[in-house]
């Protein structure tokens, strides 16, 4: 018996360092949350700014209805415009542009291609850090705490950090993904990325594995963005993210396709 009760023991020892080793691991992760004083509404639109300071906010429908809604961000003289749900459930976007003072508006398809101007706030923005906003989930790059993609980061980076867990990441991405020529012909133009499916089935165009690469970086605690732009003449997207206090540019699809970066890398936007 007491041989029995030393065994018990000994694995539930073991049980506890694991699950404290996985906790600490996913402590580097950090998601976003609906505040109870920072939420605002003006006519059909409503943000949560009450975690700004972390480097996003959520923004909804004040109501459930059938028009195309359009979101703009502005700061600085710069703008960065998204497609917004109808449903009335807040979706995240990054402050990207970093601290100062945003215009966030909500545009109401109400014809053909006419939009009219449904909703306009506000906010004065001071990030924590200026990088901030490349460590959240947010519309373009989309994953949750149960998804595989956040389960798989924690795997390959098991007992690594910095440089370590990047060379990790980026190992993981060359060897098990591959470019989706059939998608890239027929893709329609506005399609957010598809971290979900791209994972899954291992296979993307330049966004959509970029994002993957993105959401497992941030689970690392790593500050990593999705960057849409140019790469020499052709429209692509790659990632840039911080490792060790140097910003490093990867990009994916050269990657999985065996194929040279871009002389050049022209960033139009990114998240």
């Amino acid at each position: 018996m007491r041989r029995k009760s030393l065994v018990n023991a000994l694995v539930l020892l073991t049980v506890s360092v694991i699950v404290l080793i996985c906790c600490a691991a996913i402590c580097e992760a950090k998601w976003p949350k609906t505040s109870s004083d920072g939420q605002k509404t003006n006519s059909k639109l409503k943000v949560d700014v009450g975690n700004s300071s972390e480097g996003y906010f959520m923004a909804a429908v004040t109501s459930k209805n059938k028009h195309k809604m359009k979101l703009r961000v502005e700061k600085g003289g710069e703008t960065l415009t998204y497609d917004l749900n109808s449903s009335g459930k807040f979706e995240v976007f990054p402050f990207q542009l970093g601290s100062g003072k945003y215009e966030i508006s909500l545009w109401e398809n109400v014809s053909g291609k006419k939009f009219s101007a449904a909703g306009k706030i506000s906010v004065n923005v001071k990030l924590k850090r200026e990088d901030g906003a490349f460590l959240y989930p947010n519309q373009y790059v989309n994953y949750g705490k149960n998804d595989p993609v956040v389960g798989m980061s924690l795997k390959v980076c098991r007992d690594k950090e910095g440089k370590d867990a990047y060379a990790a990441i980026k190992k993981y991405i060359t060897e098990n993904f591959r470019y989706d020529y059939v998608k890239a012909a027929t893709i329609k133009p506005s399609i957010l990325p598809d971290i979900e499916t791209c994972f899954t089935k291992k296979t993307g165009v330049c966004q959509d594995l970029s994002a993957v690469m993105v959401a497992m970086l941030r689970v690392q605690g790593i500050p990593a963005r999705l960057v849409i732009g140019y790469a020499d003449k052709i429209y692509h997207a790659w990632v840039v993210c911080e490792v060790n206090g140097k910003k490093v540019l990867f990009d994916p699809t050269a990657a999985v396709s065996k194929s040279k970066n871009a002389a050049n890398y022209s960033v139009e936007r990114y998240y």
